[in-house]
């Protein structure tokens, strides 16, 4: 495989060689580059009209805002949440405050609420008693779960899912509804919130990554126009593969925000190495439309290749229990093998068609070779060897304890309607996560009274609430209006209420769910404990069981892919042994600087940085095993390979930084931003380990690679 790699000078000496050793194979992609460079106007004209059905299949492709979502239905809080839907009517629900309101003001509004569309009951005061019947009447535990000083709450259930469009409207028109002093909290909001901030940042991520790739093109290649046409290609790729995601029905909102930038990051080397081979080939033949056609013909196999390392990282996305991984897995897997095409038959066309434009606007590139920093790393490839053994250990354990959060409100600004009404009732109600039990509605009432009683007595419960709790000593039970009963209890189950004062995603709210399953299921074996916190909790055990399980497949997949390219069985130990340093270090930085990564930033960037950027360590293995086998010394070979490849891996690695660097910059959403700098900041620290650690590598196993490699043979 050649990868950037320069080929000799001699006329045909490089293509020969090619026939000789893989005729047929070489003469079937040459002939279809021929015909590439032959209908370049129809294949132009072709790839503008695709992008009609791509826009409208990404029109239709609806995008989920739900985290939670993504959770296996196997899981019982996922089972007690269609429950919740299919018997109780209860899809999303959400707490309305009220400051400074007059009870009959409450009442009025309460009825406006009640007409918005998919709200399906609306719980206050006056659904258990008449406005005319005194406050007093209530239990006290029901008095302050809805009244605390001037402020009111209301409970809203909504017959719709908790990211449903139908739910994120209804959050819209209550909004609309509600006065200044009116808060309404819950996850329909976060997701409603979430929603509008994405749709208004995710056009100017794509801006600000197309700028700044523009930038690095400009600087480090041979012509102005360069960029244009590079960028064009890319983006159609980009719009297909987002056109085509509409067979999966909907994809997560960071999916669509990371795939323009991410696609457009990955496949920019498969562009920058069509115009390498190009230019390479002109001074092989003097035919331009023949040096295309045996550019493509290069380009296809070594892109082909190389790009499987990628889509095995993508692709071990998919095995995640958090189908989230399987969303983001298969739109990026898909976008590479589509970003791989495109390289080959739309922007070879779009060359030839601006050819001399290209060539009116070329320049001397700006990014000068690098001869003496090529020669001072390989000499001195012991220090760096001696590095990566002393730094690899402590690198690991800091990316294994790199502090992580899981509270998804904790990624979006403070400033935002759901964020300030979630601070509001912690302030004045000191609420944190409502949990939802569903018990058996047989279940004989002293047995209950003694649940909620021990229940009571966790560390941090408020109150349980439930048809018992509502009768209390002085509320007879034919008072308890029907509406409150069908809320409540049906043939099958009871719902109760939690109300608690932890946060969502804290460890002192996880070992009180601990403690509340353990009640729970003494008393009833089939109860179960439902909502925010207990799925979060759920989504904590789930995705560090994924975090191994991703790891693991995609370090396996890209070992495969690198064992058969290089018929070697201990290559592929080194380049995944200097890559996966190189993400230690990338995922150990937050752990020195105290820093708290999303959950899904530790999961997903492994294998992404592990996908994206061996191919930086392929590159330089390629031109190694051929001057070794060719013949040449290990340190002549080892400098060869070095010199010929760094310029290629910083244009790369720096193009990969530039199209993730400004939007995590600029992205307002926490989970967006710390995965694109994340991915910056990785492609970096992959070129610098690459271009110090892995010549050392080398240097120091030259005579295991050897022994072990059958592309060797001719190495001495």
């Amino acid at each position: 495989m050649d990868f950037f790699m320069p080929i000799e000078k001699t006329p045909g000496v490089w293509h020969i060689t090619r026939c000789k050793t893989k005729g047929k194979e070489v003469d079937n992609m040459l002939k279809v580059g021929e015909k590439i460079v032959k209908y370049r106007v129809p294949v132009f004209i072709l790839s503008l009209l695709l992008l009609i059905p791509s826009v409208i299949g990404y029109i239709n492709t609806r995008i989920n805002y739900d985290i939670l979502y993504y959770l296996p239905d196997s899981i019982e809080t996922m089972q007690g949440q269609d429950i919740l839907a299919e018997q109780f009517g209860t899809g999303a629900y959400s707490m309305f405050l009220c400051e400074g309101m007059e009870n009959k003001d409450v009442a009025a509004l309460k009825e406006k609420l009640e007409q918005v569309e998919h709200v399906e009951k609306v719980v206050w005061y006056d659904s258990i008693l008449d406005l005319s019947v005194p406050m007093e009447m209530l239990p006290d535990k029901v008095l302050e779960f809805f009244n605390k000083d001037d402020t009111t709450m209301m409970f809203l259930i909504f017959d719709t899912t908790t990211s449903a469009d139908e739910t994120m409207d209804a959050i819209k028109e209550i909004r609309s509804i509600a006065g200044a002093q009116c808060f309404l909290s819950g996850m329909s909001a976060i997701v409603t919130d979430t929603k509008e901030l994405a749709d208004s940042e995710i056009a100017i991520y794509v801006l600000i990554a197309v700028v700044l790739s523009a930038i690095v093109l400009a600087v480090t290649m041979e012509s102005f126009f360069v960029p244009v046409v590079f960028l064009l290609g890319i983006g159609m790729a980009i719009v297909y593969n987002l056109g085509s995601n509409v067979f999966m029905g909907e994809i997560s909102y960071i999916t669509k925000a990371l795939t323009a930038v991410l696609q457009l990051g990955v496949t920019m080397d498969y562009s920058i190495f069509l115009w390498h081979s190009y230019q390479e080939q002109l001074g092989v033949f003097a035919d331009r439309k023949e040096a295309m056609a045996h550019a493509i013909e290069k380009t296809f196999k070594s892109v082909a290749g190389s790009s499987l390392t990628t889509v095995a990282g993508f692709a071990a996305l998919c095995f995640m229990s958090f189908t989230l991984g399987l969303d983001l897995g298969i739109v990026m897997a898909k976008g590479v093998v589509i970003g791989v095409i495109c390289c080959v038959t739309v922007l070879p066309s779009m060359i030839m068609i601006f050819d001399g434009v290209l060539e009116k606007t070329k320049h001397r590139a700006l990014l000068p070779e690098l001869p003496r920093l090529s020669d001072f790393i390989i000499r001195h490839y012991r220090i760096f060897a001696v590095l990566l053994a002393v730094l690899i250990l402590p690198a690991a354990y800091c990316q294994n304890h790199a502090p992580v959060y899981y509270n998804l409100d904790a990624s979006l600004p403070e400033e935002l309607p759901s964020i300030q009404a979630n601070n509001k009732l912690q302030e004045k109600f000191n609420m944190g996560a409502l949990h939802m039990l569903l018990i058996d509605s047989s279940l004989p009432s002293k047995q209950v009274h003694e649940m909620i009683d021990e229940m009571e007595q966790v560390d941090g419960v408020k109150d349980v609430l439930g048809l018992e709790t509502l009768l209390g000593s002085r509320i007879p039970e034919d008072m308890i209006p029907d509406s409150i009963k069908e809320i409540l209890e049906n043939e099958n189950y009871e719902l109760m209420l939690v109300n608690n004062e932890y946060q969502v995603a804290t460890d002192e709210v996880n070992n009180q769910i601990a403690e509340l399953n353990t009640i729970l299921k003494k008393y009833d074996p089939d109860g179960m404990l439902v909502g925010e916190a207990p799925c979060t909790k759920d989504l904590i055990t789930i995705t560090d069981k994924d975090f191994r399980v991703v790891s693991a497949v995609s370090i396996l997949a890209v070992f495969v892919i690198i064992c058969f390219v290089f018929r070697s069985l201990f290559l592929p130990v080194l380049l995944v042994a200097v890559i996966e340093f190189a993400i230690f270090i990338n995922l150990g930085i937050p752990y020195l600087t105290g820093t708290q990564l999303p959950f899904i930033a530790s999961i997903v960037i492994g294998t992404i940085q592990l996908g994206a950027t061996v191919d930086y360590a392929i590159l330089m293995t390629s031109r190694y095993e051929k001057e070794r086998s060719g013949g040449r010394s290990k340190h002549e070979a080892v400098r060869i390979a070095h010199r010929s490849s760094m310029k290629s891996i910083i244009v790369s690695a720096v193009s990969f930084f530039a199209a993730t660097f400004g939007v995590g910059m600029y992205s307002n959403i926490d989970m967006i931003s710390s995965l694109c700098t994340l991915m910056a900041r990785g492609a970096l620290i992959s070129m610098v380990v690459v271009l110090c650690m892995l010549p050392a590598m080398y240097m120091i196993f030259d005579k295991v690679i050897c022994k072990t490699s059958k592309g060797f043979k001719g190495a001495k």
